[in-house]
């Protein structure tokens, strides 16, 4: 459903026959008998709930959306060449019109689709656009018919409420990420009133949105299990909005308010803005002494079982998160397979599924993973005896989540039988990434020297088979996950108090502890003292740990857009990495000896100060004038 459509509804129709139906014949035709008066859907919790739920179905699955899957639009990842319809590739040539539906022809991108459906299974039928505006008018109906809710105790009143008022800031948040300041939709929009609601600014828009989750943390539990209507449903409170996800999201709303490009956008200054920060510390700190206190069912997963965050295998289709995942979308099982997301990462050449692969770029992989001692790489091509780092053996001594996210050279891939008789199986069975490789294609295989391993298991290919149906890999990648919320708080708490040493007064931990806590995870050494030395080398080492944590979990770009460097070099550029392999170890692929290491320019991307936001519908700006377009689109 089109927005400049739904705007329509919004002001003229009800939802699910509660309201008036008067002029909605074209949009929802029902038989008069389905028809559910007011005083019936919102009586009690079990049908209040049931009204609710929809609203969970409008959590888009981007994981696997579509056969391929594309989220991550920083400078982190590439397409091969066969993949030039996904928004990655629109984006990469400066097109950001290419987030619509009429802009994408085969129908692959989440943030809009052209038939939009929150029936339960239609995962290539949801997207972000016009699920947030149906959410909102359902939220609005919800609200406007609460005090209907009599036959109800307090705690099931508080359940919907703060369900309600949870998912009406998250749907203006994740339009607020991508488009800036949006109308708030707080009230049924009556069919007899021009429209005229405004674009708010983004500090305006979220302190609103920061209103709903505050007061959504504090009637939600912190878990349904432990509460009396929840014991009901034991065994299928795992997803439902809970006082951690409200928090979390608060938090998040209040940094992203506080960071350089929204600051710029209202105040004109491109620096951090510090109340907001420390207003996001406190609410991450409460979280964080909740957590920490052992009063929630979140933890960090151990390092050695960090994939479960992402995917699960022979478990039946468990959604992964495991203990660290605070917000996901509903699963359907095996409906939602992950069909291609398993192949869209091993080259052609061992792996079936569509051409198109997904390449982390060795600009992102090189800037960011650094060494096991915590130390970056200053310089591929160059010895560094402060790090240890030595061109002729890159692999070796690495911070230990280069091993678990990313395929290098000579990685054995397949494990079972190769039976092909035209090539050495060799050339198949460890990973041939070298310049001239085997698994260098850049239609099929890898352009840049590297492939993610990070979300799937490398015996997902064409011999091991393990993405077969009957192995029930389930691949999800959460929205929001606890690491997260570590990073995030420092962030905040750096900025918010300018100093590395800052806290929130509710937590203990400072800035530069937070970090810590998740490189100790990680097995990765201590930020470095040289690090230590101010505000701003401490922030770009916390932006790198953020790089390499929540590495291709769809943060980057919006990272790189509230901190003001999406347009700036070497943010631009996407590049490879080349270099021919001197000696080759089958048992251990970090002794491999290589030689000529550079790094190649595949593109480089030129964006202005327009690229930082989305180019709302046309058709929608022409609607009214207080809906107007963003700058330079």
């Amino acid at each position: 459903m089109k927005y400049s459509k739904y705007i329509k509804v919004l002001i003229s129709c009800g939802v699910l026959g509660v309201t008036s139906l008067t002029s909605c014949e074209k949009y929802l035709d029902k038989e008069e008998e389905s028809i559910v008066s007011p005083d019936d859907a919102f009586k009690n919790f079990v049908n209040f709930q049931g009204y609710t739920e929809e609203l969970y179905h409008c959590i888009v699955n981007f994981t696997n959306n579509y056969w391929t899957n594309s989220w991550n639009w920083g400078e982190d990842e590439i397409t091969t060449t066969a993949g030039d319809y996904h928004f990655i590739h629109k984006i990469d040539n400066g097109n950001f019109w290419g987030w619509q539906a009429q802009h994408d022809g085969w129908g692959a991108g989440w943030m809009e689709q052209n038939d939009f459906t929150t029936t339960w299974g239609n995962r290539g039928s949801q997207d972000l656009w016009n699920a947030a505006w149906f959410g909102l008018r359902k939220i609005s109906i919800a609200l406007e018919n609460f005090d209907k809710m009599t036959d109800a105790t307090a705690e099931e009143r508080n359940l919907i409420k703060g369900q309600l008022l949870f998912f009406r800031g998250w749907f203006h948040h994740r339009l607020m990420e991508y488009f800036g300041g949006m109308p708030y939709i707080n009230y049924v929009l009556p069919s007899d009133e021009k429209l005229t609601l405004p674009r708010l600014s983004y500090h305006e828009c979220a302190d609103l949105a920061a209103a709903d989750f505050r007061e959504a943390a504090n009637l939600l539990p912190l878990d349904w299990d432990n509460t009396v209507t929840g014991r009901r449903t034991l065994g299928k409170n795992e997803l439902r909005i809970n006082k951690i996800m409200a928090l979390a999201y608060l938090g998040k709303n209040y940094l992203w308010a506080g960071s350089p490009l929204m600051n710029q956008t209202v105040t004109g200054d491109r620096n951090y803005h510090a109340e907001y920060c420390k207003k996001a510390a406190e609410v991450f700190g409460e979280l964080l002494g909740l957590v920490e206190g052992g009063q929630t069912k979140y933890k960090l997963v151990d390092f050695t079982n960090i994939h479960t965050v992402f995917r699960t295998i022979n478990q039946n289709w468990a959604l992964p998160g495991s203990t660290e995942a605070i917000f996901r979308g509903p699963y359907n099982n095996g409906n939602d397979t992950h069909y291609n997301t398993s192949k869209q990462y091993l080259p052609g050449l061992i792996s079936e599924g569509d051409a198109i692969k997904f390449n982390p770029t060795a600009n992102y992989v090189h800037a960011n993973y650094g060494m096991a001692n915590g130390l970056p790489i200053k310089d591929i091509t160059k010895a560094d005896p402060e790090s240890g780092y030595d061109p002729n053996y890159p692999w070796k001594n690495r911070d230990p989540r280069f091993y678990t996210d990313i395929l290098f050279d000579g990685v054995k891939v397949v494990t079972g039988n190769i039976t092909e008789t035209d090539m050495d199986p060799n050339l198949r069975r460890y990973a041939q990434l070298y310049t001239g490789g085997s698994y260098r294609s850049i239609q099929n295989g890898s352009r840049t020297g590297y492939s993610l391993r990070k979300f799937t298991t490398l015996a997902a290919n064409n011999y091991d088979r393990h993405f077969d149906y009957s192995y029930a890999m389930n691949i999800y990648i959460p929205y929001l996950r606890l690491a997260d919320v570590y990073l995030m708080y420092a962030e905040a708490a750096l900025m918010g108090n300018n100093s590395i040493s800052g806290k929130s007064s509710n937590f203990s931990k400072t800035a530069l502890d937070a970090v810590n806590v998740i490189r100790e995870r990680a097995g990765v050494a201590p930020v470095h003292q040289k690090f230590q030395s101010s505000v701003s080398t401490f922030l770009d080492e916390l932006r790198r740990e953020r790089a390499v944590e929540l590495a291709y979990e769809g943060h980057r770009f919006n990272d790189l857009r509230r901190w003001l460097l999406l347009i700036e070099r070497p943010y631009t550029l996407k590049t490879s990495v080349e270099f021919d392999r001197a000696s080759f170890d089958p048992e251990d692929p970090t002794n491999n000896r290589i030689v000529n290491i550079r790094e190649n320019v595949i593109l480089e991307r030129n964006f202005s100060s327009k690229h930082y936001w989305l180019p709302l519908k046309v058709s929608d700006v022409n609607l009214y004038p207080e809906f107007y377009q963003n700058p330079g689109w």
